[in-house]
């Protein structure tokens, strides 16, 4: 393992004072300049919040109930069981499966004995989990049973290894074990549904060797209590990032990292009520976004997670009804379509206080769509994996502005500075754009085994590069463009999202993305890929439409030369559009075309 030879850790107490003297504008009220950073492990958040409210729901599951109390001891036996298995401090767990909470109960249960949580994408292709264990080299892995076959190999045919498991501790997770008692029985009706339900969330058959995750954690006996802690810095999670654009990289989250930016976001959100929080839990785990708020902030509020395996509007509406949510943590497109099902079933949504969005910006009449159904409110962050993930928010108030990344959290500094020459020292005027430079108790220990990425990610300070390209006016940051994803069209700079956000509000868009396509001499060629509107005549959207529609708000040379119509607009898991798999559909199509 390595890690970053700069300065990322928690900050010093003279750093956190130095933090109280910034001038911090448009802050609501009682939100503070800086934040505490503990130097403590997180399970001291479980603990807590078992200790203070050991009967309220921690995990709502499709209906079954779990209670702190019922957690922190399952965590507990979670951490024997892997201890007996030969988990180390240091020594990294993977975690594959969906939101569900034998992943909390293991995670946690991880933490407790200073191992290392690799959270993964349970539906990410077999090639990539392979290789990202490879290089993490976790020796115990807890996966769902329908994704055993990720990790094994077959036991016949011409790729068959000798040792299926390939010398790992392999852990299996029964999704419906966590179910209601109801829902479990109707798996085994002899019907057409139940069995398509059952092979859903069960796998036919284990490989020989494979343990029950469920079966362990119920019958072991719970970790001594004097069984030593994880120190602050000591590191907690990877998480995967860089998959848009590349090969992943892992991140080193450390326990201080986390607990700083649980503590930053919550004292964003100063008006939720401790033991008094439902939090519709719906971003993956292996998403810092997911990860944090909902791991870490609801169990530091002791609130209780709605919890569901996948993003179902039906379940998402079935369990509102159940235990009405207070909060949400959520993409553009989730809050859509929760909108839209609620309007449809007649679903009201007024318990929902606030909502928080991320990853891509909120388009507005979506935004102003949710706060008249909710009678709550909306706000926008912004962050990255490497940041814990949050950097900006807009404020939870009357100050906010619509489609900003927002202002800085407490206890976090920025910096706005030319790409080519990021020194820290010499920002842009306001209103230019330039990189955005991150500093703050949250920012990463590096990458695993990467000191060449580390280092190239940090500047001397403590400084993380983003890579992101922004514009701050009035102490606020908004998003000029992701810089490698940049166009550079005859000398010009051209940033897609500003080129997209044009093309958006044509009649009978419903969706774009805006990429560079190779043009010679001259660089790229600026090409629109639009997804039409339910209804649209194909030939009513045309490259001269959308040109004469965008010269309002863009220059003339950020305009498209290309317009492309697609069936469906390429997005990750958590909503974000894949412009990388927009360029090579557009291209790939082209050169059949030739």
């Amino acid at each position: 393992m390595s890690n970053s030879s700069t300065d990322t850790g928690a900050p010093t107490q003279q750093a956190t004072e130095d933090y109280r003297h910034y001038l911090r504008p448009h802050y609501q009220p009682g939100v503070p300049a800086a934040v505490e950073i503990p130097d403590a492990p997180l399970n001291e958040l479980l603990e807590t919040a078992a200790r203070f409210y050991p009967d309220r729901v921690a995990i709502d599951f499709l209906g079954a109930a779990m209670t702190y109390r019922e957690l922190l001891e399952a965590s507990e036996r979670a951490a024997q069981v892997l201890r007996t298995s030969g988990v180390h401090k240091g020594d990294r767990v993977a975690l594959i499966t969906p939101n569900c909470p034998q992943h909390v109960v293991a995670l946690y249960g991880a933490l407790r004995i200073g191992a290392i949580v690799a959270e993964h994408n349970p539906l990410a292709p077999a090639e990539e989990i392979r290789s990202q264990l490879d290089a993490h080299g976790a020796r115990v892995v807890i996966v769902w049973e329908k994704g055993i076959d990720l990790i094994t190999d077959p036991v016949t045919g011409p790729r068959a290894g000798s040792d299926p498991l390939r010398g790992r501790t392999v852990f299996s997770v029964d999704l419906s074990a966590a179910m209601p008692v109801r829902l479990r029985a109707a798996l085994h009706l002899p019907v057409e549904r139940a069995r398509r339900q059952r092979a859903a969330f069960r796998a036919e058959g284990l490989p020989v060797g494979v343990r029950s995750w469920d079966k362990e954690v119920a019958g072991a006996h719970r970790i001594p209590s004097r069984f030593p802690y994880p120190a602050g810095s000591d590191v907690a999670v990877l998480l995967h990032t860089g998959g848009t654009t590349g090969t992943p990289k892992a991140a080193m989250l450390t326990h201080a990292n986390l607990r700083a930016n649980a503590n930053q976001a919550i004292a964003w959100v100063p008006m939720l009520h401790e033991g008094g929080e439902n939090f519709l839990c719906l971003l993956p785990f292996f998403h810092a976004f997911g990860l944090t708020f909902n791991l870490f902030c609801a169990v530091q509020k002791a609130a209780t997670q709605v919890m569901l395996p996948k993003f179902s509007v039906d379940q998402v509406l079935a369990a509102h009804e159940r235990r009405p949510f207070t909060f949400f943590v959520g993409v553009p497109v989730m809050f859509e379509r929760i909108l839209n099902g609620a309007q449809k079933r007649g679903t009201s949504l007024d318990t929902l206080r606030y909502g928080v969005c991320g990853a891509a910006p909120m388009p507005p009449e979506v935004g102003a769509r949710w706060e008249k159904a909710t009678g709550g409110f909306f706000v926008e962050g912004y962050g990255m994996t490497e940041t814990s993930p949050i950097v900006t928010g807009t404020p939870m108030g009357p100050s906010r502005r619509l489609g900003a990344l927002g202002l800085p959290f407490p206890s976090t500094d920025v910096r706005v500075v030319d790409p080519e020459d990021p020194d820290p020292d010499r920002e842009v005027p306001d209103g230019e754009p330039g990189e955005l430079l991150v500093r703050g108790p949250q920012v990463f220990a590096g990458y695993w085994e990467d000191e060449a990425a580390t280092q190239a990610a940090m500047l001397p300070g403590g400084w993380l590069r983003t890579g992101d390209i922004v514009r701050r006016q009035d102490s606020f940051l908004w998003m000029a463009d992701r810089r490698r994803e940049l166009i550079l069209t005859g000398g010009f700079n051209v940033y897609p999202s500003q080129v997209e956000a044009a093309i958006r509000s044509l009649e009978g868009v419903a969706d774009v993305a805006v990429v560079g396509l190779p043009d010679g001499a001259r660089g790229e060629l600026v090409c629109a890929a639009v997804v039409l509107a339910e209804g649209t005549a194909p030939d009513s959207v045309t490259l001269e439409a959308v040109r004469e529609h965008a010269e309002r708000t863009v220059p003339r040379y950020a305009l498209p030369h290309r317009l492309e119509v697609i069936e469906e607009m390429p997005r990750s898991q958590i909503g974000k559009i894949l412009r990388r798999v927009v360029r090579e559909r557009v291209l790939t199509g082209a050169s059949e075309e030739d």
